[in-house]
């Protein structure tokens, strides 16, 4: 795949539309997620069937593509449609790739990248706009992964709690997955965020805490903090905001992490999976 430049963001008019001619769309459920079909990533695409593709992330906010068989340079070359990509202070890249991180977990591990729902990155002052997963080694079963939509979750909520979750922030920190000394040098130990925030590009509200980065609302005790915390992540994760992907070699995942979160399932015992990510730097949320 040759370079693509970079696509400015959209100024999503809020109507949702299957009108796409680079490619078709099938929902995988009510809640978010779309299958497209017929757009083949490993050759060049256009501006216009990036706008679309752009387009459709809006709309759905994961999309599943299968069969992409995409080296680390196509991976990198197309997140970079997206925006500046992140480089993982905690994870060594690929060979020459620094931007790619590998999800890999051997047949006799245990503890996985798996288990907890989150957005990635929140530690950072500029979380992630995007994540592109592609799988290069799946298990014969189990590996899936679960998202979740943050738009729908905040709507469900009452009045009441709107109104008084839109005006706290929350402490993120990288440090609750991973070991803090070695952190300390990597990342800031905490950093601020609102408990909402606005997309930028498609204007709707949407909550933003998840269990493994978030650790406390400013300005409360952590008695007062601990239970709105906790009801808000059993909350957020309620089946009728989620979806869920199955994974097969050579699916490539997208995901808007500014609304939606993700928990990758670890019931694959004795079984390999690898994976490559490539995630997109954001904004500082609003």
């Amino acid at each position: 795949m040759a370079t693509i430049d970079y696509l400015p963001p959209l100024r999503h008019d809020g109507q949702e539309t299957s009108d796409y001619t680079s490619f078709t769309v099938t929902p995988i459920s009510g809640a978010l997620g779309a299958e497209l079909h017929g757009i083949d990533l490993v050759s060049r695409l256009d501006r216009q069937q990036l706008a679309e593709l752009r387009r459709a992330l809006l709309n759905h906010m994961v999309l599943v593509l299968r069969d992409q068989d995409l080296d680390a340079g196509e991976l990198v070359a197309l997140g970079r449609a997206f925006g500046p990509l992140h480089i993982n202070p905690f994870v060594e890249g690929v060979a020459g790739h620094p931007e790619v991180m590998e999800v890999r977990s051997e047949e006799n591990e245990t503890a996985r990248f798996a288990g907890r729902w989150h957005s990635d990155i929140t530690w950072a002052e500029r979380p992630s706009l995007a994540s592109l997963l592609h799988a290069r080694i799946v298990p014969p079963f189990g590996g899936d992964t679960l998202f979740a939509n943050m738009v729908l979750a905040w709507d469900a909520l009452s009045p009441v709690m709107r109104r008084m979750l839109d005006r706290l922030n929350a402490e993120h920190t990288a440090f609750q997955g991973h070991d803090r000394e070695a952190s300390l040098a990597r990342a800031p130990e905490t950093v601020s965020h609102p408990l909402v925030r606005t997309h930028p590009e498609s204007g709707r509200k949407a909550l933003f805490v998840n269990e493994y980065f978030t650790r406390a609302i400013e300005g409360m005790t952590s008695d007062e903090s601990r239970p709105i915390l906790d009801f808000l992540f059993r909350h957020l994760i309620r089946p009728e905001f989620t979806c869920r992907v199955r994974w097969q070699p050579n699916t490539l995942v997208i995901w808007d992490n500014r609304c939606t979160q993700h928990y990758a399932t670890n019931d694959y015992p004795g079984t390999r999976r690898l994976m490559w990510r490539v995630t997109v730097e954001g904004d500082r949320p609003v």
